[in-house]
Order: C-alpha cells, then sequence, then structure tokens
C-alpha cells in the first residue's frame, strides 16, 4: 500500500513537470489535487516537546541467545571442514569432521555391549517363561536376570560415553548401520542457524589435547545484534528495561531504534559506568558486530516554542530543510535545529508558528526539487 502511495506522488508530481511544472529557486510548483495525491500529511508548525537527550557510546555485539560455540569432546585430527567464515551453515548441518581413536573404541564398546545386551535380553525373557512354566529352577532364574541387569548396565554407560562424547541420539541408534571404516569418524553439526564468524583450525590439525583447540568455529545468528552501551551513574535512573532507545552508527549516521533488554548491577571498575545492553532488528545485516556507536537516552521532556516531526526534514546541500505549502505548491526552506530526540525537532530558525509543512513523503519533494534543478543547469 505504502509502494502504491509513494508511486502515486512520484506520478503527480511528473505530471507537475510536464503540465504546469515550472520551478525557480527551492519553489515546487503543484496543483492542489496533485498536492492531495502525494499524501504529504500537511500540518502547521507549533510548540510541543522535545525529549532531552543523553548520548552514551558503545559497541555493536553478537547477540548473547544467537551465538554458537562449536567445540570437541574428544582428542583427534580435523579430517574435514565443509565451511568457511562468513558461509551460512542451517541448524543440524555438518561442518566438520574430525578422525578419532577415542571415538572409534567408544564405538565399537558401545556396538559389542549393545549386542550383548540384546542376547541377554533374550536369554532373560527365555528363562523368565521357563521359570514361570516351573521347568527351570528359581536360582538359574536369578542368575539370569543377574547377568542380563549386567549387561544393560554396561550397555548404558557404553552410550551415555558416546553423548558425553558429542554424539546425538540418531546418531548413535544408526551406528550398526554404519561401515567399520567409518567408525574413527565423528561429524560435528552446527548447533544453529546462521553464518561462521570464525574458523580456527585447519585440515590436519590436532584438537581435543591439553593446550590444543578445541573450539573449532564460533557461528552467529546476525538477525538480532546487541548494543553494548556503557553509562554513567548519574544517568541510570532515565533508563529501564523495555524501553526504546535510538541508535546510531558512528560510521554513516545510521539510525535504528533498540530495546533495552538488560542493566549490569554493578559498575565497571576501571570506567566507572554501568553496562547496558540494547536488542537491535538486524535482519537487513546493517549492523556487525564490532562496530561503534552513539545511543541516544532521553532523560526528561522540555517544552520548545517550535518543533516539527523528524519525517518533516530532509538534508538540502548539507543543511536541514523542511517543504512549506504555499499558494502554488511548495518551498523548500532551510531551518536550523536545536534539539531533537529522533522523532522531533526543535526549530530556532527559519519557520514561523502556523506555517504549514509537509510531514509525510517529504523524500519524493527532495527528489522532485533535484530533478528541477539538473534540468535547470542543462
Amino acid at each position: 500500500m505504502l509502494a502504491a502511495m509513494l508511486w502515486l506522488a512520484a506520478i503527480s508530481l511528473a505530471m507537475a513537470h510536464e503540465e504546469h511544472g515550472e520551478k525557480h529557486g527551492s519553489d515546487i510548483r503543484l496543483s492542489e489535487a496533485q498536492v492531495e495525491a502525494g499524501r504529504f500529511a500537511i500540518a502547521p508548525v507549533g510548540s510541543g516537546e522535545v525529549k532531552q537527550i543523553v548520548s552514551v557510546p558503545g559497541a555493536i555485539v553478537p547477540s548473547g541467545d544467537r551465538i554458537a560455540r562449536v567445540a570437541v569432546r574428544l582428542v583427534g585430527t580435523v579430517s574435514e571442514l565443509r565451511k568457511r567464515v562468513g558461509e551460512t551453515v542451517e541448524a543440524g548441518e555438518v561442518i566438520a569432521v574430525i578422525e578419532s581413536r577415542e571415538v572409534a573404541d567408544a564405538k565399537s564398546d558401545y556396538l559389542g555391549a549393545r549386542l550383548l545386551f540384546e542376547l541377554q535380553q533374550t536369554l532373560f525373557h527365555r528363562s523368565k517363561t521357563l521359570f514361570e512354566g516351573k521347568i527351570l529352577s528359581e536360582n538359574d532364574f536369578l542368575r539370569a536376570r543377574v547377568t542380563y541387569e549386567d549387561s544393560r548396565v554396561k550397555y548404558e554407560a557404553a552410550r551415555q560415553k558416546l553423548f558425553a562424547l558429542g554424539l546425538t541420539s540418531q546418531q548413535i541408534e544408526a551406528l550398526p548401520q554404519q561401515p567399520g571404516e567409518m567408525l574413527r569418524q565423528q561429524e560435528l553439526r552446527a548447533p544453529i542457524a546462521g553464518r561462521v564468524a570464525e574458523r580456527r583450525v585447519e585440515i590436519g590439525s590436532l584438537v581435543g589435547r591439553e593446550g590444543q583447540e578445541s573450539e573449532l568455529f564460533i557461528i552467529i545468528d546476525p538477525g538480532v545484534v546487541w548494543g553494548d552501551l556503557a553509562v554513567p551513574p548519574g544517568d541510570l535512573s532515565a533508563v529501564t528495561e523495555g524501553q526504546q532507545i535510538a541508535v546510531v552508527a558512528a560510521a554513516g549516521g545510521e539510525r535504528t531504534r533498540a530495546t533495552v533488554i538488560a542493566i549490569s548491577p554493578q559498575l565497571d571498575r576501571d570506567s566507572r559506568t554501568a553496562r547496558v545492553v540494547v536488542s537491535i532488528d538486524n535482519a537487513e545485516g546493517r549492523w556487525r558486530p564490532g562496530a561503534f556507536i552513539t545511543a541516544e537516552i532521553p532523560v526528561a521532556d522540555a517544552r520548545a516554542a517550535l518543533v516539527v516531526p523528524a519525517s518533516a526534514l530532509q538534508t538540502l546541500e548539507g543543511a536541514p530543510a523542511v517543504f512549506v505549502r504555499t499558494p502554488a505548491g511548495f518551498e523548500a526552506r532551510k531551518v536550523t535545529i536545536s534539539r531533537q530526540d529522533g522523532q522531533t525537532a526543535e526549530i530556532t530558525s527559519g519557520l514561523r508558528a502556523g506555517e504549514r509543512i509537509a510531514t509525510a513523503n517529504t523524500f519524493v519533494l527532495k527528489a522532485d526539487l533535484g530533478k528541477a534543478a539538473v534540468e535547470h543547469s542543462h
């Protein structure tokens, strides 16, 4: 729906070029019908509230809820690496293969214990039937039961050892069908979907022994990231869990909204600031861990004589500007901004109370003004 509205506005402005469309300086000439079609949400300028903002430094870090460290729990050698840094992985996908005598011994012990358990289970059930039919003595039945229970305990212990080495229930159940030469191999699977942030080994690397690498991969789901902020103690009273704040990228100035999810109960010993963590939606992947940010935390409301919504502002020739409604259409007017909180800006010069301005789809007007400037230069 929004795309259709913007398309209609653009078409209306294009018609203005062709039918009436002469522009002088910062003027954009439009008929009443064309202004209405553009849906520019004309509103008068007046007084309002602007939140006082405290800016605090921070950095983007991976979400602690969406990071996985893939480590080995056995001694072995890396025989396959199926993913490189930056590649995407699915949950459960095989990302590496380890060859290990330890896992081969553990699998062999398990298969032997399983075979013995199944045999003793069959013999026990047969002994039970014979005992109930008074064909087998009680002593022979009790010996059969003890032997069966002993095999069951050994089987379960062998199975638990495989769990401890990192095998899943599905992998353990499939072992009897696995070729003998594959017993020494152990697949490592991604525990979550995401992207490979680090790969710490190469093919042939020894892993698992003391002093050797045991963590092979770090996988991050970048759909949500955290902002790690350092907030002075004096401003902590203005921060609450669940609060919405603005976050600005140090490089490029991109802005987004973030939600406070954690406030540290203690201060950092060196900086004497409190750690505040915010959650940032990163579905489009624009926020990269390691990037520096500034968070804008509102601490109080202040009355201002003239305010405009942030959606009314555009940048023209490096300065903030708004589009003032005139009888002929719009006038692009440069303004001076004092305080702003991401939603509202205080205007100190360039506008008068009661003047009507466009507060929506203003980028369409900016584009139209730029096109007129290009045409005029030719």
